[in-house]
């Protein structure tokens, strides 16, 4: 049978899932952590099993040339040519890319290119590709983009109001993300509601440290809230989302920043972090949501912000049929999602308080006479991945 390895490389980690395919049927996966540092830590779940090692690995390929070791000497594969099938997760593809695609020379030049609409995300990317590329010369290397999903938006929707020189010069514009997680959730959303996604208008909610939510019509991403690079949109663990820019450069000329110290901050001091002054994973804030007004007044900006997008997004579709809660806030906390939607009960969208309180499992959770249904579905973007890969062979 064929394996198909689906990888997510981060500029420290790499999370990576191998799949049999076209079964689908998981056979291992793991991650690699603190990669470039010392006190590197792999594991790898196989078998109903768990192994875990710490060791210094001071680059992806030597990471990714352990895993593969550990994979033979573990059992999960015999040989490296049973791995027919290395799937990539890129975050940014630009206008070049509205699909997967097989990665060769031209393909891997852009991919480093477009490091400037994502330069946390996209150089890493390409270094996990170019290590497998040459650890697995014969396996089939695919891109698969966050942003390809969201190719499919009206220029209406991807435009930003300026002088439009800017875009046909730079492609100064949305382009999104989460978009293989966004197209995993609503596809199942429309399976688990027996209808064809086309005829449904879908709002999917990817809720995690970085956040996204995308208003889908006709089967296809209408809009969405990331923007240009992935800090816009909703308020996130340690990112801004939406600030109004000229506040941006009067605290720059106040506090004699850089525009570089500037990103920094909008990045990774705003967001949960930067309200509460104690932590960016909610799980913390709940904690001590009753003592800390900070803390409190965090997750509330939090859902007072998913809640107004939402809203946005019905007027856009002109109705829904679905909300879906996907990701690692959305999985797992049930009290967000009932303060979410309680805001939308006006509209007659109602969750059953009971089967809300669930953790990670695909449930619908919609009162009887809700007007729209509101669905919890874990997101499996590495299932996405491999079968996107399986799709280009």
């Amino acid at each position: 049978m064929a394996k198909t390895m689906a990888i997510n490389a981060g500029s420290s980690s790499l999370k990576f899932q191998l799949l049999e395919m076209p079964e689908e049927k998981v056979i291992a996966k793991g991650q690699i952590e603190r990669i470039g540092l010392s006190d590197s830590i792999f594991t790898l779940k196989y078998n109903g099993e768990k192994f875990e090692n710490i060791l210094d690995i001071n680059d992806h390929e030597i990471g990714i040339n352990y895993m593969l070791e550990q994979m033979k000497e573990h059992g999960v594969i015999a040989d490296l040519n049973e791995i027919t099938g290395v799937g990539h997760r890129v975050v940014a593809g630009g206008e070049w890319f509205n699909k997967s695609v097989v990665v060769n020379d031209d393909v891997f030049e852009k991919i480093e290119r477009l490091a400037a609409y994502a330069p946390l995300h996209n150089p890493a990317n390409a270094t996990g590709i170019a290590a497998f590329r040459k650890l697995l010369p014969d396996a089939l290397s695919v891109a698969v983009f966050d942003t390809a999903f969201h190719q499919t938006m009206p220029k209406e929707n991807y435009l930003y109001p300026l002088p439009y020189q800017y875009y046909t010069r730079y492609g100064a514009r949305k382009y999104g993300a989460h978009g293989t997680s966004h197209r995993y959730v609503a596809n199942r959303a429309a399976e688990l509601m027996g209808q064809p996604l086309e005829d449904l208008k879908i709002i999917t909610l990817h809720l995690g440290a970085g956040a996204s939510i995308t208003a889908i019509k006709d089967g296809k991403s209408l809009d969405t809230s990331m923007g240009f690079s992935p800090l816009a949109g909703i308020m996130m663990s340690t990112r801004s989302g939406d600030v109004d820019p000229s506040l941006l450069y009067y605290i720059q000329e106040k506090e004699n920043l850089s525009n570089a110290e500037m990103l920094d901050i909008l990045n990774k001091k705003s967001g949960l972090l930067g309200i509460s002054t104690l932590s960016p994973d909610l799980r913390d804030l709940k904690e001590v949501e009753e003592t800390n007004e900070h803390a409190k007044l965090a997750i509330e900006m939090w859902e007072n912000r998913v809640a107004r997008y939402i809203g946005q997004y019905i007027v856009e579709l002109g109705g829904v049929d679905a909300i879906v809660f996907t990701a690692g806030i959305g999985e797992n906390s049930y009290e967000q999602r009932a303060n979410i939607i309680e805001k939308l009960n006006f509209m007659g969208i109602k969750l059953d308080e009971e089967v809300n309180k669930v953790f990670g499992q695909e449930t619908d959770l919609s009162t009887a006479d809700s007007t729209a249904k509101v669905l919890l579905i874990p997101t499996d973007e590495e299932l996405m991945i491999a079968r996107d890969v399986e799709s280009l062979k």
